[in-house]
């Protein structure tokens, strides 16, 4: 049976490598993006830029790379307020966890996203999600996408798999990991045009790539960079 994948891509690095992720594994492999509100769409603006990088860079890729989607989900932004979703500033919330949290985001990424793929023809999910370097999301959890993954096929009545390949990595095994799939283009191609900063800053650029240099993203991707140059 030929395969064939949705990348939950937002246009951020690990989208991006989860994107080379899935070229090497099936056959068809279309992307989708979701408008939510952000406080910024600077990922957004850069989804076409990489995907046209990946054509040209990778023709090995460039025959399985298929259709872009872009859903808007302005919803979230109406369930509740967030760093994410609203210019204010990143702090730590008396539940635990980070303000930039929204909730049931990547519950409600991943149901749309099956619901395109079913219509599509398409039998698996692709998305970044990581429980080993976050910030405590519960939605980014194993056992949470797994339940999700179960719901999803029991619902549509088809098997729908939901694959995380960063799930267990930390950030710089997630570098490493681009350089495996890519080699230096795809590293290059993800310091240079991906995006991951919480504020949208895309003013400097830094050895890891573009952002502010000190929200969590930032200090996350950097650290990850730092570690993943010393191998």
């Amino acid at each position: 049976m030929i395969r064939k994948a949705l990348v939950l891509f937002s246009g951020g690095q690990d989208s991006t490598t989860c994107l080379a992720w899935a070229l090497t594994r099936f056959e068809r492999v279309e992307t989708i993006g979701f408008d939510y509100g952000q406080r910024h769409r600077i990922e957004l603006d850069c989804r076409g830029v990489i995907r046209q990088e990946i054509a040209s860079r990778f023709p090995q890729w460039a025959g399985k790379l298929g259709e872009d989607h872009l859903l808007d989900l302005s919803l979230i932004k109406h369930l509740g307020s967030s760093a994410l979703t609203e210019d204010r500033a990143i702090e730590m919330q008396a539940n635990g966890l980070p303000n930039t949290f929204v909730p049931a985001r990547n519950l409600l990424f991943l149901t749309s996203a099956a619901a395109l793929a079913y219509r599509r023809g398409l039998d698996a999910l692709v998305g970044g999600m990581c429980e080993t370097d976050y910030s405590g999301y519960p939605d980014c959890r194993d056992n949470t996408l797994k339940a999700l993954q179960v719901a999803l096929s029991l619902g549509l009545d088809a098997p729908m798999t939901v694959e995380t390949p960063l799930m267990f990595l930390t950030k710089a095994q997630t570098w490493t990991l681009a350089r495996q799939l890519g080699g230096a283009a795809l590293v290059n191609l993800i310091v240079e045009h991906t995006h991951t900063c919480y504020l949208g800053e895309r003013g400097k650029r830094f050895d890891w790539g573009y952002g502010c240099g000190a929200c969590p993203a930032c200090e996350l991707r950097k650290n990850g960079w730092e570690t993943y140059r010393q191998t």
